[in-house]
């Protein structure tokens, strides 16, 4: 069963009518995009200038600029991979001058309040994509989940914020 009809998940991020939430539990997504960023992090060079203009930040500015509300909470440990050390300084510090807004679940000294939550975008409450991603990050694909999983995936959602802080506090305490 699916509730997107032949909308692909790239065209969600158009439709969507009042906020998109994303869910994230992997400590690794380095094959799934921005491949060559990633390196130029890992040799300690400049970002690349392609990374600094990437088309996401257009599609969630176009989406914030219109009242639309763009924002993830990312579940993870530390000490950090070298994966998350990149997505968190250069991607989400890029991503947030966009408008999108980032919370961290942090269970380094807690438990996992939601430990077999998969990966996913939930957009208007509504439609919920499934993501697939294999050991090496390297996304998949999606799926899109019925009616029926609504209330699963808006008890993961809703479990996750109770339980994060917005990535700029958490941050100042232990980025590197």
């Amino acid at each position: 069963m699916t509730t997107s009809s032949s909308r692909s998940l790239g065209d969600w991020f158009t439709v969507f009518e009042r906020e998109a939430f994303r869910l994230e539990t992997l400590d690794d997504y380095s094959q799934s995009g921005g491949v060559d960023a990633y390196r130029a992090f890992l040799a300690g060079e400049e970002q690349p200038e392609s990374y600094k203009a990437a088309a996401w930040l257009t599609t969630v500015g176009n989406a914030t600029e219109a009242g639309k509300r763009v924002y993830r909470v990312h579940i993870l440990s530390r000490p950090l991979t070298d994966y998350l050390r990149f997505e968190l300084s250069w991607g989400y510090r890029r991503n947030a001058s966009a408008g999108e807004e980032f919370f961290i679940l942090d269970t380094t000294e807690t438990e996992n309040p939601i430990p077999d939550a998969p990966d996913f975008w939930l957009f208007d409450d509504q439609v919920i994509a499934a993501m697939a991603y294999d050991d090496a990050g390297k996304y998949l694909g999606s799926e899109f989940l019925g009616d029926d999983r609504l209330a699963e995936f808006r008890t993961y959602r809703d479990t996750a914020l109770a339980h994060a802080e917005p990535f700029a506090e958490w941050w100042a305490r232990h980025g590197e």
